[in-house]
Parts: structure tokens; C-alpha cells; sequence
């Protein structure tokens, strides 16, 4: 039988799964896999009910890696390293999904409990639902019509199910990658369903540099009918915000292949200083957010800003000091040529009747650990970008069309 159709028999298949979409996604959205760092229990009854699934499944192999967690009562957080055998090992199609979610927020946001599945207009809401279970239910779906169409994949395909995604990965696929560094493959396609955009068409191949950085400015607080007797602290922070403001000037590399195509440095949070109108502030803090694009380092950018701060300090008299909460350099780019491109482009086209485009995003996914390790990784998904919203849905269509993607790479020779 040709392999068009195969695939249309394996699709028909998954057209078949609306209600058992809708039936995992409420299975999982009941168990709330929150970290630590969110008062949370971590992951483990969810991946409980997930290694209930693989089972169901047919898994040839449910590998778990724990990575040790004193501040979960089980004491650690599981990764499941799953396979589906196929015609060759030469490679393994890799899905990676993770289980941890974030907390729903205000609930009087919410039309619905956060934690109980409604599906309301084609579209399942929940927190969770798109992030990540949309890739996790997908991956589940691909593997369950291939199996029950007696139809075997051209290659092995593994489902990489993580913890720890959401608050920073050291228990997640950062631990596993170093745990067994010989999980993966260089020759391995790896798909990430974490992020994407409502058509299809956008496969994330780079991300840029990540640089947050809190400044802290120290004056000398007085009255303020007498600024003469202190520094006011704001003003001066206030000057050093507008300065900043130059190193879109500075850094003004434009790429293409990134959505904004510039590097940004915007000025966010500001913490409170003096609690009265008539009183200069001794004391100011406010932050930035900077995403930088690769061909600029973030040392580059770090001795510019200092540069600017030793300015300030000499104009106003003040002391300004610096901390960063985060700082990522960008992990090496996927070729835009690389196999997991090519195949996900080939799928797209016949799934979506779309033409998938690499592109490069600001934001920061865990594929930045499998590009650090060598491995040319692609992020890709359908979706409507409802991660950690309120009322967060995914679109059911969505989630069929994904598998049939997933599905299409595990069929392509």
C-alpha cells in the first residue's frame, strides 16, 4: 500500500478520537501537577495515571528517571522516557511534552473550575489543556491510530513526558539530559509541542538571549521641600530608564527570522519607594526585560548598560547596582534545513495544506536544553496561545490535526 495511503487510513483513524481527546484531556486536567515553587506536589500521581495510559497504549518501554525533590512529599519529581518499536532504531521520532502546569490564578477569572473539562464550541477549557496536554494527548492519539491500524512507524517513536517545565527544568529535561546523556541521538527527530500559532505554519527553530536585570539606585532620602539636603534616587533611576532606552540604537541588528526581527529592551516592573508625595526617595528599584538577538552576546550587552550606569552615578551622585533574576544566553539555532524541519514541513503541507516556516520566537522553551546538548530540536504546534490565561482552552480540531502531524514524521521514510 503506498504510504498516502497509510497515512489517510491512520488520519481517518484520528478523526474517530474526538470524545477520547476530550476524555484524556479531562483525566489529566483533574490531577493538578503543580511544582514546589507553586505550592504544588509535583508530578507524581499525574504521571501515575500517564503510565496508565502508555500501558493502555502498548509502550514497549515506560522508562522513569527521578530526579530527586525533598520539597515534594514523594521526594522526587518522575520523567517517563517512552518508545513505540518500529520497522528501525536507526532514529527515534521523539515528542516531548511536560506534565507540570501553572497555578490557575484568580479564579474569578474563570467561567469554569480550572480543574473540570468543559467543552463548549469546539474548543476544551481547562487549565492545562493547551499547555501541555494538547502535545501530550496529540503524541498519545499519533501512536494509538498507528497501532490499532496494525500499521508500524518507519521508525521508533518515543514520547519524552517531563517534569519541572514550567519553573525552570532542573527536575525536568535538564536532569534527564544529564542523567542519561545517551537517551537521545544526534540522528533523532525531536518535536516539541510547546508553543506555535493558531495556523500551523510556525516552527520555532531559535529563541534569543534572555537578560532580566534589577536595578537598584541609592540616594539619600529627604524632604521634599529640600531636595537639596538629599539625591532623589528616582530622578535618577528615571534618567538611567530613558538612557536605556538607547541600546535599541546600540544594538540594532535586524533578523528576519525572528518575530519581532530586533532585539528589545523594555523597562517593566517598579517597585514602591517612599509611601508620600513629600518625601524624595532614598531608594528606587525597577526592572527590564531584555531578548537579545543571537548575534549580539549578552556580555555585549551587560558592558553597554554598565557603561550607562557609571553615567548616571557621576551626573547624580548615586550608587547603582544591579542583579540579574534571569540570564540565558541563546542556545545554538536549529538549521533551518535540519531533518525535524524538513519533516514537519512535509507534514504540515499534507495535514494543514499549509507551508510550515522556521522562525525564531523572544520567548524561551525548553528546547534551549536539547540545543545547548547538540541536538537540533524544532518547536511545533497548533494552537491559539492560551498558555497560563484564564479560561484556557484548546481547540479540539487542533489537537486531531497535531496528531495527524505527528502521525505523518513517524510515517515519512
Amino acid at each position: 500500500m503506498a504510504t498516502t495511503e497509510i497515512f489517510a487510513k491512520v488520519a481517518r483513524r484520528i478523526d474517530g478520537y474526538q470524545d477520547l481527546a476530550i476524555e484524556y484531556e479531562r483525566r489529566l486536567t483533574a490531577i493538578p501537577a503543580l511544582g514546589p515553587e507553586n505550592n504544588g506536589e509535583g508530578e507524581v500521581k499525574k504521571a501515575a495515571l500517564i503510565k496508565e495510559i502508555l500501558q493502555e497504549l502498548g509502550a514497549d518501554v515506560i522508562e522513569e528517571i527521578n530526579a530527586p525533590d525533598d520539597r515534594v512529599p514523594d521526594g522526587y519529581r518522575p520523567n517517563l522516557l517512552v518508545r513505540f518499536k518500529g520497522k528501525s532504531n536507526a532514529k527515534t521520532i521523539w515528542i516531548m511534552s511536560h506534565m507540570d502546569i501553572v497555578p490557575p490564578g484568580e479564579l474569578k477569572l474563570w467561567e469554569t473550575d480550572p480543574y473540570e473539562v468543559v467543552v463548549k464550541d469546539g474548543k476544551i477549557y481547562g487549565r492545562g489543556v493547551e499547555d501541555n496536554q494538547q502535545g501530550m494527548v496529540a503524541g498519545f492519539l499519533a501512536v494509538r491510530a498507528l497501532k490499532e491500524e496494525g500499521i508500524l512507524p518507519e521508525y521508533d517513536v518515543g514520547l519524552a513526558i517531563v517534569a519541572d517545565e514550567e519553573t525552570g527544568s532542573k527536575k525536568g529535561l535538564h536532569y534527564v539530559l544529564s542523567a542519561r546523556p545517551d537517551a537521545f541521538r544526534k540522528q533523532d527527530i525531536i518535536i516539541v509541542p510547546d508553543a506555535g500559532n493558531s495556523d500551523g505554519t510556525m516552527i520555532e527553530v531559535a529563541e534569543k538571549s534572555i537578560l532580566w536585570l534589577k536595578f537598584t539606585t541609592v540616594g539619600k532620602q529627604c524632604h521634599g521641600s529640600t531636595p537639596e539636603k538629599g539625591i532623589n534616587a528616582h530622578k535618577a533611576a528615571a534618567h538611567l530608564i530613558v538612557k536605556l532606552n538607547s541600546l535599541y540604537q546600540v544594538f540594532d541588528k535586524n533578523d528576519p527570522l525572528f518575530s519581532p526581527p530586533i532585539s528589545t529592551f523594555e523597562p517593566t516592573k517598579k517597585e514602591a519607594n517612599v509611601p508620600n508625595v513629600n518625601t524624595i526617595p532614598g531608594d528606587d528599584v525597577f526592572y527590564m526585560d531584555s531578548r537579545i538577538l543571537p548575534s549580539y552576546t549578552v556580555e555585549e550587552v551587560e558592558a553597554k548598560i554598565q557603561q550607562m550606569i557609571k553615567e548616571i552615578e557621576q551626573q547624580f551622585g548615586v550608587k547603582v547596582t544591579t542583579e540579574s533574576p534571569q540570564r540565558e544566553p541563546a542556545a545554538p539555532p536549529t538549521p533551518v534545513d535540519a531533518p525535524v524541519v524538513q519533516a514537519l514541513k512535509k507534514a504540515i503541507k499534507e495535514v494543514y495544506a499549509r507551508e510550515g516556516k522556521p522562525m525564531g520566537i523572544g520567548g524561551g522553551t525548553v528546547a534551549a536544553f536539547f540545543r545547548r546538548s547538540g541536538y537540533h530540536a524544532a518547536v511545533w504546534s497548533t494552537l491559539d496561545e492560551m498558555a497560563h490565561q484564564p479560561n484556557e482552552y484548546a481547540v479540539l480540531a487542533n489537537l486531531l490535526g497535531d496528531a495527524k502531524v505527528f502521525a505523518h514524521v513517524a510515517l515519512q521514510q
